[in-house]
């Protein structure tokens, strides 16, 4: 009886371990069964351990390199079962070639998944991240997701390493120019857009493409705008103001996610169990699967958290399921499971969604369904797309400033279809500089430069004449840095002087000189951070001779962060800040600045009036002392002593070549409760003579918090069109939903009080109104 008695306890006591280990397991496998689940099973079955890890090695083609290293012995690799997917690959040619190895060589013949950074476009290339997210316009925003999808899968692509969407308030960080801007209710919105453009609604359609949120997480927050540094901050901050477009991607239905490089509360992301499993997993749900950014696993050992077989091991069990290029869980995970380091359970979770990724891609009903090559000849770079590539353009570019010049009573702009235009400038007559960065698949020499653009539009009475003016930068290496991957501009080794003279001689014969001045495509992205964000000094120097002469000065600027721009506010006349545009960007360009389109690009991203305001972003707490609205120094109050507390452009500025009037709002009522809506009423009017699209938006303040709350934060926006003179009435609903926040017990919550309700069309041109809420 004894004896029973303790084979019971025993045999309970394994029971209960058993029921806790599967309780653990991730969601993905406590789903019902379905067919997906049913077929991922069998396989898994069959699979032995090795086959199982060969699935979590992900290995780049060597098409496009962003790392240090490399892959090697890859068709060996693949024949082996060593390889779950390639990166950096393209062309139905190639794909074929290297998914045949895998299925005709190894024993269980599962296809490998092929994924690319398509950014911001494929063959055909739309404006960098930051530029497009100046449109404010999310169907146009999707379209170009889509777009980017159909023409990549049409070359064998399946996976793309986007949405970007870390919110960065430092402008030093040049991946500012990959993502969305400053404000997590506008990144959200645009990350949830471009999941829906690249995936469609199924992903077994050969026309989409598997989207990877990135960079999980708060890998914008990096300290100095110093790319790949580390990240530090309350819980709080991240939840409120980091966290949301991440969150958003997720709920969108995106398949997979990226791990940032930083480290989070003193892990690094890619071993980090709370994000990647507590926060991911568990609270947000998300059952798709999880890679690692480029070696980000072998980068820990310099983290100073162990071995490459203890860092592997720590991935894997945060929850890391693909390894990109470092290899680690390949040579590693077999010694650690031996050890008792890492668990069976482990690799059989991570290889299970790498399958079922597969698997939803269609690749297992046909692994070549993405290898057509007829459909590339047909799909990719064609006039439609181009077409439309030049109107996003269009769209994106920001019209900072258009004065009159002395003597004068019209703007600049829109320039005049008779004359002289001198263009002058380093950027004048790049091609391969217009796409701008993280454009890998983009054929450079297809892209139109401003020059070229201009000589098509502007017609038969205008006279063109051209001149570089000046280097990009005085300092050859330097340049060399700054124009990597076939991005180089030409250098013109004679005195600066004598190149400058010539520029300024042919300016003097111009009516209007337009100065295509900047940053080259290359001074921003990936490890292209600067610590000076002005125009670099050979261009300043360039453009203050230009604006001696007396002729009026069109600066079209090129850029992928916001700048330091206080002098060229100062002293150039127009300022139009046109990113960089994509393939199309000159033709785009032309069409600006002859008045075919009317520009309605907002700022996603605050100009400071220099570097020492950094970071600076609309959305900010008050002080204890705070500064009194429309004052500069106040001695014993949060300001400076040089310069004041206002950016130089604020978040959501933009100009365009007509005016609107935008209306106080009008409430339908001032008292909020439970399950009501308060309806917004706003009237805008186009008070100007030409056609234009305003893009108005909503802002609110949570007057009294248990924590401190921003200053502003937008809740809503609208893109309207108005034909000169024409009035239209929109409608804004907030909720008690709107009205929602992380509090310091990181309870998502809406507190009753008061309440401030702002609409304009920037976040510091606005006019407001009043509410509570009550509950």
């Amino acid at each position: 009886m004894k004896n029973k008695f303790f084979i019971l306890l025993a045999f309970t006591g394994c029971c209960i371990a058993i029921l806790t280990a599967c309780a653990q397991q991730k969601n993905i496998q406590s789903r019902p069964q379905n067919k997906m689940d049913v077929f991922i099973s069998d396989l898994m079955s069959k699979m032995t351990i090795e086959e199982k890890i060969g699935q979590l090695n992900l290995l780049t083609g060597g098409e496009a390199i962003t790392g240090t290293t490399g892959n090697s012995d890859l068709e060996n690799k693949v024949k082996r079962g060593e390889v779950g997917g390639f990166f950096s690959l393209t062309t139905p040619a190639r794909i074929r070639k290297v998914q045949e190895l895998a299925v005709n060589n190894t024993r269980l013949k599962i296809p490998l998944i092929f994924g690319l950074d398509v950014i911001h476009g494929y063959k055909t290339t739309f404006p960098i991240p930051l530029g497009l997210s100046a449109t404010w316009d999310m169907p146009l925003i999707e379209k170009t997701a889509r777009i980017a999808a159909e023409e990549a899968s049409a070359d064998g692509i399946n996976w793309t390493f986007s949405p970007m969407v870390d919110i960065s308030r430092d402008p030093r960080w040049g991946r500012v120019s990959e993502g969305n801007g400053e404000d997590p209710f506008l990144g959200a919105e645009i990350a949830k857009a471009m999941v829906k453009g690249y995936q469609g609604d199924d992903l077994a359609k050969y026309n989409t493409l598997m989207a990877c949120v990135k960079h999980f997480a708060l890998y914008g927050a990096g300290e100095a705008g110093r790319d790949y540094n580390t990240v530090d901050m309350s819980k709080v901050r991240m939840y409120n103001e980091f966290m949301p477009p991440y969150k958003a991607a997720i709920e969108a239905g995106a398949g997979s996610v990226m791990t940032s490089f930083n480290e989070i509360d003193g892990v690094p992301a890619s071993a980090n169990q709370w994000l990647l499993t507590d926060l991911l997993r568990k609270d947000w749900k998300f059952d798709g699967l999880v890679v690692t950014d480029y070696t980000a696993i072998n980068e820990m050992i310099d983290h100073g958290i162990g071995n490459l077989q203890e860092v592997s091991a720590k991935a894997v069990k945060a929850g890391v399921d693909m390894d990109m290029v470092g290899e680690g869980f390949l040579t590693t995970l077999k010694k650690s499971l031996d050890e008792g380091k890492v668990s069976e359970a482990d690799i059989n979770r991570a290889c299970r969604l790498i399958l079922e990724a597969k698997y939803k891609l269609g690749l297992f009903e046909d692994p070549y369904r993405y290898c057509n090559e007829e459909r590339a000849k047909t799909t990719i770079f064609t006039p439609e797309n181009r077409k439309f590539a030049r109107e996003v353009a269009a769209k994106s570019f920001v019209l900072l400033k258009n004065a009159p010049t002395a003597g004068h009573t019209n703007a600049v702009l829109p320039l005049k279809r008779t004359g002289t235009i001198a263009l002058i400038g380093p950027l004048a007559d790049s091609r391969v500089n217009m796409p701008g960065t993280w454009s890998v698949s983009t054929d450079l020499a297809k892209a139109v430069s401003v020059k070229d653009g201009l000589q098509q539009v502007a017609g038969p009475q205008v006279k063109i004449l051209h001149a570089l003016g000046s280097n990009l930068i005085e300092d050859a290496a330097y340049q060399a840095r700054a124009t990597m991957f076939g991005r180089e501009i030409p250098r013109d080794n004679r005195p600066k002087e004598q190149v400058l003279q010539e520029a300024i001689a042919i300016a003097k014969k111009a009516d209007v000189i337009v100065a295509a001045l900047g940053e080259s495509s290359e001074m921003s992205g990936e490890s292209s951070s600067r610590t000076d964000i002005q125009i670099p000094k050979i261009q300043r120097e360039l453009l203050e001779e230009l604006v001696k002469t007396g002729k009026p000065v069109v600066l079209v600027l090129f850029t992928g962060r916001p700048l330091d721009l206080s002098w060229e506010e100062k002293n150039v006349p127009a300022i139009l800040n046109t990113w960089f545009g994509g393939t199309e960007t000159g033709l785009a360009i032309a069409d600006v600045l002859f008045g075919d389109v009317n520009p309605s690009g907002k700022l996603t991203a605050t100009f400071p009036q220099n570097i020492g305001q950094i970071p600076m972003y609309y959305n900010h707490k008050n002080t204890g002392r705070p500064l009194a609205e429309g004052k500069w120094f106040t001695k014993f109050k949060s300001n400076y002593l040089d310069v004041s507390n206002e950016p130089l452009y604020p978040f959501g500025y933009g100009l365009s070549y007509t005016t609107f009037d935008i209306q106080a709002p009008v409430l339908d009522k001032t008292t909020l409760r439970s399950g009501e809506q308060i309806n917004i009423s706003v009237s805008v009017k186009n008070t100007g003579k030409v056609d234009g699209a305003e893009v108005v938006q909503l802002y609110i303040r949570d007057l009294v918090g248990s924590i401190t709350r921003p200053v502003k934060e937008l809740k809503g926006f609208q893109k309207v069109y108005l034909k000169a003179g024409e009035t239209k009435n929109l409608t804004f609903t907030l909720s008690e939903e709107d009205l929602m926040f992380y509090n310091s017990n990181l309870d998502f919550v809406a507190e009753p009080g008061d309440f401030k309700v702002f609409v304009g069309n920037s976040s510091t041109n606005v006019k407001s109104a009043d509410f509570k809420l009550e509950k």
